[in-house]
């Protein structure tokens, strides 16, 4: 075991000679057994190891008691030990998210931030194969490209994961080895969580009636899309690098359309999206709609032209598709723009689904109020009116534009800029008083519901 993980450990650079390693120790058996292999290699390694917990301020004695477990096997082990206190339920209370997705943040900004303050150059996670498995089948079951299906990268930043070379089965056989237990968290066996109920129901049934190699095998199925992943992101570099052109403006970028329709399907995307990076200076907020756009926009006749994020625009001119800056607009007389939260124009309130669902047997049809996933929104919440480049997602996945859903709904053109959208970055959840998007739509696994209603929709919803 030893052996394995530090081939791993050295296999993808993840510790250097000299470096600080912060293990993160919540006292379940998978972290206790990454900061014991941590410590028995520390002097092959040439680093050193610090142990980090973090209370969540949850689960009463039961949290203080895996606390100061952790400082026992830190002193035991020679390990210097950091218990840090968060404050879960109202950090989640406050953002308006589930209880999980606050300790995940909360852990990870200590860790972050303990790694700052203590020179540490490496933070150690005790993720191994069997979440990779998970990850990789959830990914998968949400529809996910190749860089979702090849699950958790065993670097990323300061990020290291050693535990992803061993399964959970051999992590347990390591820890009975040598008579070291592990703290068990209640909340584990909770089936309240979809990653609960894949590692308690899914996983086991797929090991005990298809094969009992399926995690190892899902793993390694993950680390070859991974490969792949990283050599179809070189080719697309490659390809992009020896067939761009410089425009007359600054910023401006432009290939031969002819050049994208040669290459293979899954290259174009993929060139796409290494134009998309290289103009725009990022990856953030671009999708897999805007590389269908621009893919679309190559094969159509010259003169079309498309919006994007990042203040970007897309045009096509003759034989080439160009990427540059859009020319600021001028703002309409009625444009608005505000955080969904501190609007006077709308009520908001984030409420656990099992309050709802009490109330409703189903979640109603109202015009004025709508009801949506909150677990599923990641970032800032505005009202706006339209821009260039909004969509909303379709029942079979697919993305609309709206300024398609305006022209096929024969919205006339002088409203169009009246109606108001709420929207994370360009993802419409809702055009106001028409239709939401089906990807925040509330599911069966929706834990935290976000209501949201216009002022006076009440009445109108009578």
């Amino acid at each position: 075991m030893l052996k394995k993980v530090e081939a791993y450990i050295r296999e993808n650079q993840m510790i250097e000679k000299g470096d600080k390693v912060l293990a993160a120790v919540s006292g379940g058996a998978d972290s206790v057994c990454l900061l014991h292999i941590l410590v028995s290699l520390r002097k092959i390694l040439g680093c050193e190891i610090c142990a980090v917990h973090v209370h969540h301020g949850l689960r009463g004695a039961e949290a203080d008691g895996d606390a100061e477990y952790v400082r026992e096997l830190s002193d035991m082990w020679e390990v210097p030990c950091l218990v840090v206190y968060e404050d879960v339920a109202g950090y989640a209370s406050r953002r308006g998210i589930g209880v999980e997705e606050a300790g995940r943040e909360l852990r990870y900004l200590a860790f972050e931030r303990e790694a700052r303050g203590r020179g540490a150059q490496k933070i150690a996670v005790a993720h191994h194969q069997d979440d990779q498995a998970e990850t990789i089948l959830h990914n998968l079951f949400r529809g996910s490209g190749i860089k979702g299906l090849a699950g958790m990268a065993p670097v990323r930043g300061k990020i290291i994961r050693p535990l992803l070379a061993v399964t959970r089965r051999e992590i347990l056989e390591y820890l009975g080895q040598r008579g070291i237990a592990g703290h068990a968290d209640s909340t584990n066996a909770s089936m309240d969580y979809t990653r609960n109920r894949m590692r308690h129901k899914v996983i086991p049934v797929i090991c005990r009636e298809i094969n009992l190699a399926a995690v190892e095998h899902i793993a390694s199925a993950g680390e070859l899309l991974s490969q792949a992943d990283r050599y179809f992101n070189q080719e697309a570099r490659r390809l992009w690098l020896g067939n761009r052109r410089q425009g007359e403006k600054p910023g401006q970028w432009g290939i031969e359309a002819q050049v994208l329709s040669e290459l293979p399907q899954i290259l174009k995307g993929y060139t796409v999206m290494e134009m998309l990076r290289e103009t725009a200076g990022q990856q953030k907020d671009m999708a897999s709609v805007h590389v269908e756009g621009i893919l679309d926009l190559a094969e159509k006749g010259t003169g079309r032209t498309l919006s994007l994020p990042c203040g970007l625009r897309a045009r096509k001119e003759y034989s080439m598709v160009w990427l540059e800056k859009a020319e600021e607009e001028k703002k309409g007389q009625g444009e608005v723009e505000e955080d969904l939260f501190s609007s006077p124009l709308f009520t908001a309130e984030c409420v656990p689904a099992g309050i709802l669902r009490k109330k409703y047997k189903e979640i109603p049809e109202k015009k004025y109020t709508k009801w949506f996933d909150y677990d599923k929104i990641k970032g800032t919440l505005s009202v706006r009116t339209r821009r260039p480049g909004d969509y909303f997602t379709l029942k079979d996945g697919k993305k609309k534009t709206v300024k398609a859903f305006m022209i096929d709904e024969k919205i006339p053109r002088e409203d169009r800029d009246r109606i108001l959208l709420v929207t994370e970055g360009q993802h419409v959840l809702w055009i106001v008083g028409c239709r939401i998007s089906e990807f925040y739509k509330i599911t069966d696994d929706t834990k935290q519901i976000l209501q949201v209603m216009m002022d006076g929709g009440e009445e109108h919803d009578r």
